[in-house]
C-alpha cells in the first residue's frame, strides 16, 4: 500500500454522505422542492420529507406543551402522604387473639408527622389491646386474678408489620436509650468509663435477684426501682440476651403482688413503694408496649390520681383527706416526687386513666406549696432543705422549668455530695437528695451542669465496689459486678443505693433535658442547707 496515497488531500465534500442533514437544511431543501414541478422525482421526495419532518415537529411541540403544564400546576404539599418505612419478618402467629388499644390516626390535613412519630404509632397500632372492645371499655383495669405472662413481648415486636430501627423495636420512649444515642450521649459528656460502671452494677443486681424475681428487703420499692435502672440502660424483655429475663421476672414479680383495687401487697407503712412500683410499670410499658404491663401500670396509677389533694399534693398512702393534726391537706414533696415522675412515665408511654392530664397540671402548684421564697424546697411547708432536689427536677419534669422556684433552687444544690461507707464519708448529703438533684442539674444544662457531671462522675467512679469476675456477660465469659453503699442511715442497702447510683449515671441518654437551650449560667452558689429530722426520704429502715 502507497503510505502517500493515504496523504493526499481530499475534497472537503467528500464525506457528505455520510452524515444527516441538519433539521434546518432538510427544512430548506423541502421547501425549495416543493416548487418544483409534481413529476420531478425531487418533488415526491419532498412530499415524504414533509410528513417525516411534520412528525418530529408535533413530537417536540407535544412535549414542550407538556412540560409548561406541569410548571402551571399547584401541588399542595399538605395532600401528600407521608412516606412509612416499615420492615416485614416473619413469624407464627399467636393462637391468642390481641387486645388493641385505638391507635392514634394523624390528621391527613395536617403537617406530616416525623418518620419517628408514625414509626412510633404504627408500633403502638400492632402492639397494644383493644380494651375499649370489651364490655364498657374498662378491660384493661378489670382486676386480675393471676398474674399475666410478659411471654408475648417478643411475639408482638415480631408480628409483622414489625417497625424498627437500628436499636430495635420501637416505642412512645423513641430510641433514646439504644445503643446509637447512647454512646453519642456518653461520649458527648466526656463519660466513657461510666457505661461499664453501669453494666458492672446491672450484674451485681442480676446475681443478687430472689428467686421469686424481687430484691430483697422492701421487696417492692427494691424491684421497682430494679426495673427502672434496667430500663434506663433499655434492657428489655425479649431483647436483652443478658438482662432480658432478670427483666421480666422482676416486672412479672410486681404484677403478682397488685391487688386487684391496683394497690400492692406487703408495701411499707406508708406505701411509699406504690408511686415506685407504679413509675417502673409505666416505663416497662412504654418501652415493651407489653398489654399485660399496661392494664397493671393503669390500675397502679388509677389511686395516684385519686389520691391526688386539690392543692395538688400527695400525704403517705395516697390518702385524699385532710390531716388528722391541724385539718389541712398535708403534701409531702418526698413522697410527691415519685407520684409525680409516674404521671409524668404514665404520660410519656401515652397512657389513658381518667384525670391524668388534670393530675400533672395540679401537680405544680403542689411543688409551689412547699417552695421558699428564696429558693429551696421543704418537706410539708416551705423550706431549703435536702428535699430541695425533689421539687427542682419534678417542676423541670412537669413544664415549668422556667419557674423562679426552679431557678432560685438550683444554686442550693452546689455543694451536695453523698456519703460512702467503705470509701469514706464525702460530704453529707444523703444519696436520695442527689438522684434528684444530678437529674434537675443535667435539665438545667450549662456551665453547672457540666461542673456537677465532671466532679459526681469521678466520685462514683472511685466509691463503687467492685468484685472481679463473679458474673458471666452475655457472651457466658467471666464479667465484674459493682455495687454501692452509703453512708447515711436513710436507705435500704445496697440495693438501693446501687440503683440511685446507677440511675444517675444513666442520666444522659435516660431522658432528653425539659429545656430549649443548655445555655444557662450557673448563679452563686450557697452553702448545702441540712434538713431536718422529717425531711427523709423515700423508705426508711436503719440498719
Amino acid at each position: 500500500m502507497n503510505i502517500q496515497h493515504l496523504a493526499l488531500p481530499v475534497k472537503q465534500n467528500h464525506y457528505a454522505d455520510f452524515f444527516e442533514p441538519s433539521y434546518p437544511r432538510r427544512l430548506l431543501t423541502m421547501l425549495l422542492d416543493l416548487r418544483k414541478p409534481r413529476s420531478a422525482p425531487e418533488h415526491r421526495v419532498a412530499v415524504t420529507d414533509m410528513q417525516r419532518l411534520s412528525a418530529q415537529f408535533g413530537a417536540t411541540a407535544f412535549t414542550l406543551l407538556a412540560v409548561s403544564l406541569l410548571f402551571l400546576v399547584e401541588v399542595d404539599p399538605e395532600r401528600v402522604d407521608p412516606v412509612y418505612v416499615v420492615e416485614w419478618t416473619a413469624s407464627t402467629p399467636d393462637p391468642t387473639p390481641p387486645q388493641h388499644a385505638d391507635p392514634a390516626i394523624p390528621d391527613p390535613r395536617t403537617e406530616p408527622p416525623s418518620i419517628d412519630s408514625a414509626l412510633s404509632e404504627a408500633a403502638r397500632f400492632d402492639a397494644a389491646t383493644a380494651a375499649d372492645d370489651a364490655p364498657g371499655g374498662q378491660a384493661g383495669l378489670a382486676p386480675v386474678e393471676q398474674p399475666l405472662s410478659l411471654t408475648k413481648i417478643q411475639a408482638i415486636s415480631d408480628s409483622p408489620p414489625a417497625i424498627r430501627d437500628i436499636n430495635g423495636f420501637k416505642t412512645p420512649f423513641g430510641n433514646s436509650r439504644g445503643i446509637g444515642n447512647r454512646t453519642r450521649q456518653i461520649i458527648g459528656n466526656g463519660a466513657q468509663a461510666t457505661d461499664e460502671a453501669v453494666l458492672r452494677a446491672l450484674r451485681w443486681l442480676k446475681i443478687n435477684q430472689q428467686a421469686d424475681g424481687s430484691w430483697k428487703s422492701q421487696k417492692i420499692a427494691m424491684t421497682g426501682l430494679a426495673v427502672l435502672t434496667f430500663l434506663a440502660h433499655n434492657e428489655r424483655p425479649g431483647s436483652s440476651p443478658e438482662f432480658g429475663d432478670a427483666v421480666q421476672k422482676a416486672v412479672e414479680f410486681l404484677l403478682s403482688r397488685q391487688k386487684p383495687d391496683g394497690h400492692f401487697s406487703e408495701t411499707d407503712p406508708n406505701e411509699y413503694a406504690h408511686p415506685i412500683a407504679a413509675y417502673a410499670l409505666c416505663e416497662a410499658y412504654g418501652m415493651t408496649l407489653n398489654p399485660n404491663v399496661k392494664a397493671a401500670a393503669e390500675k397502679a396509677l388509677i389511686p395516684i390520681v385519686k389520691g391526688q389533694h386539690p392543692t395538688g399534693g400527695w400525704d403517705y398512702k395516697m390518702n385524699p383527706g385532710v390531716s388528722s393534726e391541724n385539718g389541712q391537706y398535708r403534701d409531702d414533696t418526698s413522697y410527691m416526687g415519685w407520684c409525680a415522675q409516674a404521671l409524668k412515665a404514665a404520660k410519656l408511654a401515652q397512657l389513658h386513666v381518667d384525670g391524668l392530664d388534670k393530675a400533672l397540671k395540679l401537680t405544680v402548684k403542689g411543688f409551689q406549696k412547699n417552695a421558699s421564697p428564696d429558693g429551696g424546697f421543704g418537706y410539708t411547708s416551705p423550706g431549703q432543705g435536702g428535699l430541695t432536689g425533689v421539687g427542682t427536677l419534678c417542676l423541670q419534669l412537669l413544664g415549668a422549668a422556667g419557674e423562679p422556684e426552679v431557678k432560685k433552687s438550683l444554686a442550693l444544690m452546689e455543694g451536695w455530695r453523698p456519703s460512702f461507707e467503705a470509701k469514706g464519708a464525702i460530704g453529707d448529703s444523703l444519696q436520695y437528695f442527689c438522684y434528684y438533684a444530678t437529674q434537675a442539674k443535667f435539665h438545667a444544662g450549662g456551665k453547672q451542669w457540666d461542673v456537677w457531671n465532671r466532679e459526681m462522675m469521678a466520685l462514683y467512679m472511685r466509691t463503687q465496689q467492685i468484685e472481679k469476675g463473679a458474673a458471666r456477660d452475655a457472651n457466658d465469659q467471666p464479667a465484674d459486678v459493682g455495687w454501692w453503699v452509703n453512708g447515711d442511715t436513710h436507705t435500704d442497702r445496697p440495693v438501693m443505693d446501687t440503683c440511685l447510683a446507677a440511675l444517675q449515671l444513666t442520666v444522659y441518654y435516660r431522658n432528653l433535658p425539659t429545656t430549649s437551650t443548655a445555655a444557662l449560667q450557673a448563679p452563686e452558689a450557697s452553702p448545702f442547707a441540712q434538713a431536718d429530722t422529717h425531711d427523709l426520704p423515700v423508705i426508711i429502715r436503719e440498719l
